[in-house]
């Protein structure tokens, strides 16, 4: 994420900001330029509020009265006006959304909305207090339970499936990862063969490898190859849970690289082999940079999360096997950026 200031009295505010919290100014975020601006009153040029400000509070901008923004009109379905519940779940999970959207357009990845063809992007964000949600995607659809946006649920479910870390923006990482799987590889292709040596064989069957993995859990070596035990469930999952994995970490080192966070390494000698300081960039050349930035800088998060008696930050041990994957999975990303390929 980027960092914004206000266009009035150049405070710094954030990206989810509607209102500057020094001079008053009402304010949103302007997808096209990328940039927060001040809504215009009746004589202001066209920045106007999305129809889903009050709903789902969004603070993004539109040019039209009663228009939905880029973000909104991708959702499909969401839970009716007489469930007070599920819209408060509803208006985490869009906020969620955004930052997501922020980030897939950030690295220049194709979306193309539902409304626009057979199989493009949708979300449906249900609740499930009148029927069972299943969070999941299919065909472009992502799906989302909206019990997942109430955290002691999430904890519930987190510590029940013995996972290091879960999340709604976490959820909407890993399911648009199956989205992008088919669009990224193409088929057939080389990178479809590239992947299956990296991943996995994805023709087995699906419903047996999950059945396997609820039955008698992970592999017991799991950690050497796979970035989570969910990972390796099935190839098509371990691609998810990686590419959610790769979009957590490139988002938080443009944040770092943003506020000027750097890692100047322990204040001790040390005989780690590894460089233990971080000084991220807003474009890393490749994967190799994004984690020389990444890794130390977790060394540092964790600590600091531990004094503050929470949990580390990042509990996780990237492998060999498992940044091969990421950097497969940046190679595919950079290779859909036209500014990259026009230079």
């Amino acid at each position: 994420m980027l960092n914004f200031a206000c266009p009035v009295c150049a405070r710094l505010v954030t990206f989810e900001s509607s209102r500057c919290l020094n001079c008053g100014s009402e304010l949103g975020y302007e997808p096209s330029r990328r940039t927060i601006a001040v809504v215009s009153d009746a004589a202001g040029a066209p920045a106007l509020r999305c129809a889903n400000a009050g709903l789902a509070a969004c603070n993004w901008l539109v040019n039209r009265e009663g228009e939905l923004c880029a973000s909104c009109t991708l959702t499909r379905t969401r839970p009716n006006d007489a469930d007070a519940d599920g819209l408060g779940g509803f208006a985490t999970a869009e906020a969620a959304k955004r930052r997501l959207l922020f980030e897939l357009t950030d690295l220049e990845l194709p979306i193309s909305s539902w409304r626009e063809q057979p199989g493009g992007l949708a979300f449906e964000l249900l609740s499930s207090k009148y029927t069972p949600v299943t969070t999941g995607h299919a065909d472009g659809v992502i799906t989302l339970d909206l019990d997942e946006t109430d955290p002691a649920h999430r904890e519930r479910m987190r510590v029940r499936l013995g996972e290091p870390y879960r999340t709604v923006l976490g959820h909407l990482r890993h399911e648009i990862g199956h989205y992008y799987q088919p669009i990224l590889l193409g088929s057939p292709s080389a990178a479809e063969l590239r992947c299956r040596e990296l991943f996995g064989d994805e023709r087995g069957d699906y419903q047996e490898a999950m059945d396997r993995y609820y039955q008698q859990g992970a592999p017991s070596d799991w950690e050497q190859h796979y970035v989570s035990a969910y990972a390796s469930m099935h190839p098509w999952e371990d691609w998810a849970e990686t590419f959610a994995h790769y979009l957590h970490i490139r988002d938080t080192v443009q944040t770092a690289a943003a506020y000027g966070l750097r890692v100047e390494g322990p204040a001790i000698a040390t005989a780690d082999a590894q460089p233990l300081h971080s000084r991220p960039t807003g474009q890393p050349e490749d994967m190799h940079g994004v984690l020389e930035a990444w890794i130390p800088l977790t060394y540092a998060l964790n600590a600091v999360s531990r004094s503050m008696g929470a949990r580390d930050l990042y509990p996780f041990v990237l492998t060999a096997d498992v940044e091969a994957k990421l950097a497969f999975i940046d190679e595919l990303v950079r290779a859909q950026q036209p500014s990259r390929s026009d230079q």
